[in-house]
């Protein structure tokens, strides 16, 4: 089956890239724009403190700035990310990356002298200038940051770095997107095309030999790239430990979770957590080896389902149906809000050939979130529209009741409501399951979200901390030594029922969050957090749903664990993790005893 072309796509089937901008030229008096203001907004250094009108006067300047950049770099980004192959829309993106870099280093005088101020200069220009209040989370933010803030030199010299920094993921993302030849794998007289997009959906496929060959042909490529590969990612490693020990943090990951305001004890509560009941996961992969029938469980048979003889596809329409159906918990006011994202294409969701890998939600403030995936009509993607409209909701929440700078919320809450959606439409789904055959199906897929999200994710934490800790060691970032790590990592978690072969060592290479700055770790957080206000909402335990409206719309109001406190979890723990863990092991015993039932 040929890939179609993204130009061979009706307006109906893709993203108004007018609702942002009317056209490139467009875009392009934008970009002129934004170095004007960044400009007018550089004469106010040194002059910050002269009066709090001065200083409310630049602060809404820089948030009009940053607004305009966070338009013109969605537009380029997006219109690339659609069709990675267009060389005009990647020139778009670079002047764009390219125009942001040279405001940076305009703007970095500015957190500096905000730090020079003093703590009582401050008070007084709140007390004098009472419009300077909405700015307030952001300047409260800055001081937190205060012995990593350099002076406005260094500031200036690490903004003109960013551009440098950017380019292993860009590499990365180029490689992997526009310049990998995947092979065709032939089964039965029939030529079945690979690709990254089609990798996952053909190994959740019953077809053993075909999930074998399909598996063996995909990650030859990438073994045959390991060593572009792990040159790439021992450049990101070295770039954020540069960042970091230039802001005076010891590591990477230490400045990862500083600049987010987040205790690197939750990473901690989650390793141990996991690390105790890993034995729950190991029972899983029992139960699918036993399920399957295998004598040898292979890492091709990873995403086989369990359940043989059911078949499962939705196509894109009865899908959003589903949707409206299973967060109707959630309320009238979120099912107007899903109704309007379907009405106003938001959801870029057809496959086209150049099409960027996976999926993602990008808010817009002032115009609207967009979601870009490639549906397949698998239950997989069912559940990723879903959770690209939880980060849409979460978004457009946050972006009612804060202004643009207090709805950014820090990328560790992101993953809340995506998550929290997914839950919930799972619990819908087996609410309604029809039959024994059914219900395994689903409780197969939960477990297989329950694996991918919390499991998955924290292995992959796991992974990228120490291929970080190993470079702070100075030891050497190569191929042999990433693959190592990987390698001994799934031994651990997937436990004595699988086998665990070569090519799954190289498998780190095609996951696009290590060049995400240590964020993978909390999907498995947010996972753990979602399946506790799922089981809140659900009970319709009293405060439960306004307490997590109330979350839904906070932005960065406050600390992300403070945040999650509205919505009733507490991250200073284990026992999210824990209680996650303990539902995961309990559905495990539930399908095995399904499964076994006459």
């Amino acid at each position: 089956m040929k890939s179609v072309k993204r130009h061979e796509l009706s307006r109906e089937e893709v993203w108004h890239f007018d609702d942002l901008y009317a056209n490139d030229e467009a875009f392009l008096k934008a970009l002129a724009e934004s170095e004007e203001k960044a400009s007018e907004i550089a004469s106010y250094e040194g002059r910050l403190g002269s009066s709090p009108e001065i200083l409310l006067k630049a602060l809404k300047e820089k948030e009009a700035l940053a607004l305009l950049s966070s338009h013109f770099l969605a537009y380029s980004m997006m219109k690339s990310d659609v069709d990675t192959k267009d060389q005009e829309a990647l020139s778009l993106n670079q002047k764009a990356m390219a125009v942001e870099v040279r405001n940076g280093e305009k703007l970095a005088f500015f957190d500096p002298e905000i730090l020079s101020l003093s703590s009582e200069y401050l008070d007084k220009a709140f007390s004098d200038c009472k419009e300077l209040e909405k700015y307030s989370v952001y300047i409260k933010d800055v001081r937190r940051l205060k012995e990593h803030t350099l002076d406005k030199n260094a500031e200036k010299l690490l903004a003109s770095a960013q551009s440098m920094a950017s380019g292993p993921y860009q590499a990365f993302s180029m490689l992997q997107n526009a310049d990998l030849q995947f092979p065709s794998v032939e089964m039965n007289g029939e030529e079945i095309p690979v690709s990254n997009a089609r990798f996952v959906p053909l190994q959740t496929g019953n077809n053993r030999p075909l999930r074998k060959a399909v598996y063996e042909a995909f990650y030859k490529v990438y073994q045959d790239h390991r060593n572009t590969f792990a040159a790439l990612f021992d450049a990101q490693l070295k770039q954020q430990y540069f960042f970091a020990k230039a802001r005076n943090y010891p590591t990477a990951f230490a400045a990862s979770v500083g600049e987010v305001d987040v205790s690197e004890k939750v990473w901690d509560h989650l390793i141990s957590a996991v690390h105790k009941k890993i034995s729950a996961f190991h029972d899983y992969v029992a139960l699918r080896k036993e399920m399957l029938g295998l004598e040898d469980l292979s890492m091709y048979d990873v995403y086989a389902p369990m359940v043989k003889d059911y078949e499962y596809h939705i196509d894109f329409e009865e899908a959003k149906e589903v949707i409206l159906k299973g967060l109707k918990p959630l309320g009238e006011d979120y099912q107007e809000l899903l109704k309007k994202a379907y009405s106003e294409y938001w959801i870029d969701a057809k496959e086209n050939d150049g099409k960027r890998v996976g999926a993602y939600c990008n808010p817009v403030f002032g115009v609207h979130p967009f979601i870009l995936m490639s549906y397949q009509g698998t239950m997989d993607d069912l559940f990723t529209l879903a959770h690209e409209l939880g980060h849409a909701m979460h978004s457009y929440y946050s972006e009612q009741e804060q202004g643009f700078l207090n709805s950014q919320y820090k990328l560790f809450v992101a993953e809340v409501a995506s998550t929290t959606n997914e839950v919930l439409l799972l619990y819908y789904l087996m609410e309604q399951a029809k039959n024994k055959e059914e219900k395994l199906y689903l409780y197969n897929h939960f477990l297989e979200s329950f694996k991918g999200t919390f499991f998955r994710q924290t292995m992959l934490s796991e992974f990228e901390r120490k291929a970080a800790s190993m470079l702070e060691a100075g030891e050497a970032i190569t191929a042999d030594s990433l693959e190592k790590v990987y390698h001994n990592l799934n031994s651990y978690y997937f436990g004595p029922d699988m086998k665990i072969d070569d090519l799954i060592s190289v498998e780190w290479s095609r996951i696009p969050h290590f060049y995400y700055n240590f964020y993978v770790y909390q999907y498995a957080t947010s996972f753990a957090v979602s399946c506790a206000i799922a089981k809140r909402i659900l009970a319709k335990e009293e405060g439960a749903l306004e307490q997590y409206k109330k979350f839904l719309s906070s932005g960065c109001t406050n600390d992300p664990v403070s945040l999650l406190q509205l919505a009733g979890v507490d991250l200073s723990t284990e026992k999210p993790m824990v209680d996650a863990i303990s539902m995961f092991h309990s559905i495990v015993q539930e399908m095995r005893d399904l499964y076994h039932k006459v």
